[in-house]
């Protein structure tokens, strides 16, 4: 017996937030927010920029701690570069991702890379954080960092659907990142008038954000315009993208979804645990110098 896909509604749409984190960079955050605090196992969400850097703009986000969770970094303009205090340095330039497993814990900083601060320029991009499970919260620190060369691409058969596969699986490609929850992370562009049918396991939460134009996300949606999020709600497994036949140009949206946890949260900062004495131990640690310091530049 055929078994027939059945399409994911749209439950909510949120806006995102302007906002300034760090040391003065402008970002839209699309959660945590009042409207919606988390989507399991997904913790926040931000858009950096698109903003125009001066020369010798220093603007970023400084030295500060992370445990229990993983940040994934993607650009799409500029450079941003990362130190940490077990001694890693790296810069990211357009396309590159890194997925950073904080683990037990560590102090990071990301900075607009070196030349940017220099020569000034655009700078545009997004950090997603994933909530670890339990038995992974202390887990040893670990990068994962591909070039936008190496991250799969696919299209669709004419050619007018794209996507970049950050994780998960789309139109027969799949991830090179390998995730400790099951996730699909995909960064999708239609040409106008062009369709995509995803499917996303019922289990999984699944929201999709638009990055540029507008996007349409089956029959009660309607066009949700760029900085607002669309929240599937889990009835169905496959979601639908569409540009409206009649837009202008492009649309752009990242896709992401994954199996929820299901476990407490505890939340303070940059410390996501299970329970308040978790967080209480991690600020210890992290007063008293025990997830390190990041070395003079």
């Amino acid at each position: 017996m055929e078994v027939l896909t059945k399409y994911r509604p749209v439950s909510r749409i949120v806006e995102a937030l302007q906002t300034v984190e760090g040391d003065g960079v402008p970002i839209r955050r699309v959660f945590p927010a009042r409207a919606i605090e988390d989507i399991d196992p997904f913790l926040l969400l931000d858009e950096m920029g698109p903003l125009e850097l001066a020369p010798g703009s220093h603007v970023g986000f400084p030295d500060h701690p992370h445990r229990g969770f993983e940040t994934v970094t993607y650009v799409l303009e500029g450079q941003m570069e990362h130190r940490d205090s077990c001694g890693n340095h790296g810069i990211l330039g357009p396309g590159d991702v890194q997925w950073m497993t904080a683990g037990a814990g560590l102090v990071h900083s990301e900075m607009p890379g070196s030349e940017l601060q220099r020569n000034g320029g655009r700078l545009h991009g997004f950090q997603l954080w994933v909530n670890l499970p339990r038995r992974d919260k202390m887990a040893a620190r670990q990068y994962q960092e591909l070039p936008g060369s190496r991250i799969p691409a696919a299209w669709d058969a004419a050619r007018r659907v794209a996507v970049r596969i950050l994780a998960g699986e789309s139109l027969g490609a799949h991830a090179a990142i390998q995730t400790r929850t099951p996730i699909a992370f995909l960064h999708f562009t239609l040409e106008p008038g062009a369709t995509h049918q995803q499917p996303v396991p019922q289990s999984w939460n699944a929201f999709a954000y638009v990055i540029d134009g507008e996007m349409d996300f089956g029959a009660n949606s309607g066009a949700v315009a760029a900085g607002h999020m669309a929240v599937f709600s889990r009835d169905g497994d496959a979601v639908t993208l569409s540009n409206p036949a009649g837009a202008a140009r492009r649309s752009s949206a990242l896709l992401i979804a994954g199996e929820p946890l299901g476990e407490p949260v505890a939340r303070y900062g940059p410390f996501v645990m299970n329970t308040r004495q978790e967080i209480v131990q991690a600020v210890d640690d992290y007063r008293n110098g025990r997830m390190g310091a990041i070395a003079l530049r």
